[in-house]
């Protein structure tokens, strides 16, 4: 299937779409979306190996701001304080430099700095920021694969790196080394 996303398809091509209607924009595969780590001198990025699931967490504190004056007694909330985290897991690959890496952030309690990426659209940015190792976990049970858990808490913003101005999004340009 062409790519849809970025490129308008001509409206004669593929038999003027009579049966091929390809629309505007698609749905992401999950398998396309990767999490990386950076070294710890920024110079290496790093696909967290053996990954299968990503969950990008993002909430806000509520504030209350009811008064006696609102209406009908109801509660008045406005959001607060922002946090993002992310949990990660999957097949866990003793070797691979990932690994090591993540073990060593997470006994020494460093930040890490992570970035989301598509790998389908050629490692294109999709989140990056700075966080904490919360929980990493190790499962090994006797009828499956060796599995990781990694839990992250966000230090400060979680950047939306679509969402760059185009100065600022091309210096955004290191992919995952294989």
């Amino acid at each position: 299937m062409p790519e849809t996303t970025n490129t308008a398809i001509s409206a004669t091509a593929y038999d003027s779409q009579v049966y091929c209607p390809f629309p505007d924009s698609i749905a992401k595969a999950g398998q396309d979306i990767i999490l990386c780590i950076y070294n710890t001198d920024g110079s290496k990025l790093l696909a967290v190996a053996g990954q299968q699931g990503l969950t990008i967490n993002r909430s806000a504190e509520t504030v209350d701001v009811s008064s006696k004056d609102l209406a009908n007694g109801w509660k008045a909330q406005i959001a607060g304080a922002k946090e993002w985290s992310i949990d990660n897991d999957g097949i866990y690959i003793l070797s691979a430099e990932s690994h090591k890496l993540l073990g060593k952030y997470f006994t020494n309690g460093d930040l890490v700095c992570l970035k989301i990426v598509d790998k389908k659209e050629n490692y294109k940015p999709l989140f990056g920021g700075l966080a904490c190792i919360t929980d990493y976990s190790l499962e090994a049970p006797y009828d499956d694969s060796m599995a990781y858990s990694l839990s992250f808490a966000g230090y400060g913003e979680l950047v939306d790196l679509t969402a760059l101005d185009t100065a600022t999004a091309a210096k955004v340009v290191d992919k995952p080394e294989a």
